[in-house]
């Protein structure tokens, strides 16, 4: 394979991490061109020493500052604020494109990569959630080629035929025999808590999940499991799936890492250790393998693996995001926000672990009412609503949880 140009969004935090790990074991075929992060000066210098980007993007202003005065400006450009991410992920010398900021913040750079036409490997679930339709629509009139990072989608895409792979939001399943998708989750840490002390439960203990390493925000979504319900969402839409053609199971040991079955009685399973190398590594070399440094599984040693429904009591952000996975685009971006703002909160320690439902659900509640679908057809109209849905979480976390 020829070597690759790449550009990571969000090259601090825990996805960016691991592609800068798999990158270390294959210095030979990708070339780190450029890094973005949010303020973390001292990581994104680590970062230049090592792998000698020629661009770093701190989209605060008192980071990029702070960089420019330790790193030699003739050797490399340095840029800030939101603008710079869309700019170096378009960026003409940039062939493939980490999506990996989390969160709404990732939409903007991420639909700039696919509008550009670029390879993107999708780590940043939120764009989809987000624009849907929208984006994959980008995606197809640009020729982008969507890989998905997700251990869950990169598991379902393993498990697909080509012809489905090629054809990402717009593929037919049942044309290519299949019958459905099974996403597999953990449950997070709080899998066998009492449903009575799920409301006591500190941001320490959410964040302590018992097989992944992650970031704060996603173990906490990990925690509710609105992670899970956020990759459905970009499972419907990454698969073309239908209602009936998507899934959720409880799978504690997260050895498989998702199911595609099919027509035929087969199920294909894609397994291996909870390190997120295995998918980044795959999707930065597809369609051929490369070593990720992640141990290849040791059946003698994993034991038994268990499967379970998800219960709508212990985990009604799931169900919350299953049900405005087909409401509409409203209803998921609405989500989306609300729940960032949520588990901003309970990190802060202004909410309880409960309410992040509570503040989810009342938000959707109070968009029905305000949005149009027909309205939603561009992204400033999407992102109306985003802010809208924010302001939204933001006064009834205030005024009805805080205060009381």
């Amino acid at each position: 394979m020829s070597r690759q140009r790449i550009c990571i969004l969000g090259a601090t935090g825990s996805i960016g991490a691991s592609t800068l790990a798999v990158i270390r074991q294959n210095p030979q075929l990708f070339e780190v061109a450029a890094v973005t992060a949010h303020a973390n000066v001292e990581a994104m210098l680590a970062i230049y020493h090592e792998f000698k980007p020629q661009t770093l993007v701190m989209v605060d202003a008192d980071a990029a500052a702070s960089l420019r005065v330790q790193i030699d400006a003739q050797e490399v450009t340095i840029l800030s604020g939101a603008g710079a991410l869309i700019e170096v992920a378009a960026a003409p010398s940039i062939n493939t494109v980490m999506a990996a900021i989390v969160g709404g913040a990732g939409l903007l750079p991420t639909l700039a990569a696919v509008e550009a036409g670029k390879r993107v490997l999708l780590a940043n679930k939120e764009a989809l959630v987000m624009s849907g339709q929208l984006f994959m629509d980008a995606a197809r009139r640009s020729g982008a080629q969507l890989l998905p990072v997700d251990s869950e989608h990169n598991a379902i895409f393993q498990c697909l035929p080509t012809i489905v792979q090629e054809q990402l939001g717009y593929c037919d399943l049942a044309a290519a025999g299949v019958h459905e998708i099974i996403l597999t989750g953990s449950g997070g840490p709080f899998r066998e808590t009492p449903l009575a002390e799920l409301e006591l439960q500190s941001p320490a203990a959410a964040c302590a999940h018992p097989n992944w390493d992650m970031g704060r925000k996603i173990s906490v979504d990990s925690a509710t499991m609105m992670n899970k319900g956020l990759e459905y969402i970009e499972a419907r839409w990454l698969f073309n799936t239908a209602p009936e053609q998507l899934k959720v199971v409880l799978h504690p040991q997260s050895v498989i890492h998702s199911m595609v079955s099919y027509h035929d009685g087969s199920v294909l399973a894609q397994m291996g250790r909870p390190d997120m190398c295995t998918p980044i590594a795959h999707c930065l070399s597809y369609p051929e393998r490369i070593n990720s440094s992640v141990k290849p599984l040791n059946f003698l040693e994993v034991g038994s693996l268990t499967f379970a429904t998800a219960d709508a009591q212990r985990y009604p952000c799931l169900q919350l995001a299953m049900e405005c996975c087909w409401l509409g685009q409203w209803a998921t971006t609405s989500l989306n926000a609300a729940n960032e703002i949520a588990v901003a909160a309970f990190l802060a320690e202004r909410i309880g672990f409960t309410d992040i439902a509570r503040v989810c659900a009342t938000t959707v509640e109070a968009m029905a009412t305000v949005i149009s679908e027909r309205e939603l057809n561009s992204i400033p109209a999407l992102l109306s609503v985003d802010k809208q849905a924010r302001e939204h979480a933001t006064d009834f976390i205030e005024y009805s949880l805080v205060q009381g």
